[in-house]
């Protein structure tokens, strides 16, 4: 009898291992992302996506997406997110926090119900539309409706669409607030707010942003859960966490401020030799695509329309551009239409571009913050990157603050940088050469 029960339970456990490697070999995969890898993201516990007991339907989107593995900050907080804990992570850029908040949202969504179960709050509109993306492409195999709604687009378009079925919000603090108290979208029932990049959501210089996010969650029951993301942790995060996270489970990924895989540069420079200077790099660097940053509107355009001139193709992206005309110009940028994209911080934040591997500060930030969240745009998920910085004889007391600041080495520029710092094909060539 005993034999016959543990023929049973090995001819099951068989039949389990069949069909798992079954639903496994079905899956779409896009093609290995061989690049090379900082350990920014490979320093795991080696945990699997199995090993957090997600529903077949979520692994088969994590894998369609091409995450192969959890990144440190997804192994830290998926468990505890699960959990029901409060999460206060600290984490920096590109090392994969949409996907450590997103999986165990998704994972606790009952499709059954017709009510909003999530909310994920963000500072930019660029940054709600890569979001609300992912979560889509995550979840298109369990049937979870994900709605984005941000300020600049049609109001009367959004609350049409909160009247269908909404699971999940992916919003901009003002606009989902306005959908709240003209009692259009109802989150009475909504137990996970996410806020990520928390500390711009709750900074001083954005009073209204801070304000409409203490009254979102006035909207929600008691019993909500909040997770807490962000490179950087103010004052404000801290007086904000007090007031309404409740014994948070902390995560703190950052012994280092900027990112393992970006080689950081200075060249010295005039300011009226900054163009020529930015012509000589575009001809010597390898640019896969590259993000050049000014620190104002009004440079953005005046230098877009001079890269153009010189006979490379440019976009470019600023706040003062209609909403339609910047999801268009994100969009096109994201999909490699074109190679350089010169822009102001607002696009700093979160966005995750991983073929760029060339950032440039044509201007130079005054905020070691700034910088970090600048220069975070190469080096995408443990990926390689080059900054490059060019410094007026006015910025060279910032250049010293924000080294300092930061712990980290801006060295002054080779006459030749190595490609194999931040060009993905050559390490490639490297290891085909050795295998």
């Amino acid at each position: 009898m005993a034999a016959t029960m543990s023929q049973q339970q090995a001819l099951q456990a068989g039949m389990g291992q069949q069909d798992l490697k079954g639903w496994k070999a079905q899956l779409k995969l896009p093609p290995k992302d061989s690049r090379k890898k900082t350990s920014d993201v490979t320093d795991t516990k080696g945990n699997e996506f199995e090993d957090f007991c997600l529903k077949r339907e979520l692994l088969m989107g994590i894998f369609e997406k091409g995450w192969e593995k959890p990144s440190p900050i997804q192994e830290a907080s998926i468990p505890i997110a699960l959990s029901g804990r409060d999460i206060l992570a600290r984490a920096k850029n590109g090392t994969g926090k949409t996907g450590a908040y997103c999986i165990p949202i998704l994972e606790q969504i009952d499709v059954t119900k017709d009510i909003i179960q999530g909310m994920i709050i963000v500072p930019t509109r660029e940054l709600a539309l890569q979001t609300s993306q992912i979560a889509i492409e995550v979840s298109k195999h369990l049937g979870i409706k994900v709605m984005v709604t941000t300020g600049g687009t049609n109001l009367k378009d959004d609350i049409m669409r909160i009247y269908e079925k909404v699971h999940l919000v992916v919003a901009t603090p003002g606009r989902i607030l306005d959908l709240m108290e003209k009692q259009v979208a109802n989150v009475s029932k909504c137990r996970m707010l996410v806020l990520d990049e928390a500390d711009k959501l709750l900074s001083q210089d954005f009073k209204g942003m801070l304000d409409s996010i203490n009254r979102v969650i006035s909207h929600l029951p008691p019993s909500r859960q909040i997770l807490l993301y962000s490179a950087t942790f103010p004052l404000t995060v801290e007086t904000f966490m007090r007031k309404h996270l409740r014994d948070p489970y902390e995560i703190n990924l950052m012994d280092e401020l900027t990112l393992k895989g970006i080689t950081q540069y200075y060249a010295f420079v005039q300011e009226r030799q900054k163009v020529h200077c930015l012509n000589t790099l575009f001809s010597k660097l390898q640019i896969n695509q590259s993000i050049i940053f000014c620190n104002s509107t009004q440079r953005v355009e005046l230098l877009a329309k001079k890269i153009t001139e010189l006979g490379y193709s440019c976009y470019y992206i600023h706040a003062k551009m209609a909403q339609a005309h910047r999801n268009r110009v994100f969009h096109d940028f994201r999909a490699g239409l074109c190679r350089n994209l010169v822009c102001s911080d607002l696009f700093t934040r979160g966005i995750d571009i991983q073929a760029v591997n060339v950032v440039i500060n044509f201007d130079f930030p005054k905020m070691a913050e700034t910088y970090l969240h600048r220069i975070g745009r190469s080096g995408r998920f443990g990926h390689l990157g080059v900054a490059i910085n060019l410094i007026t004889y006015d910025d060279r007391f910032a250049l010293h603050r924000i080294e300092q600041e930061l712990g980290t080495e801006i060295r002054p520029i080779p006459r030749d940088i190595d490609k194999s710092l931040y060009v993905a094909e050559f390490h490639q060539e490297e290891e085909n050469e050795e295998s």
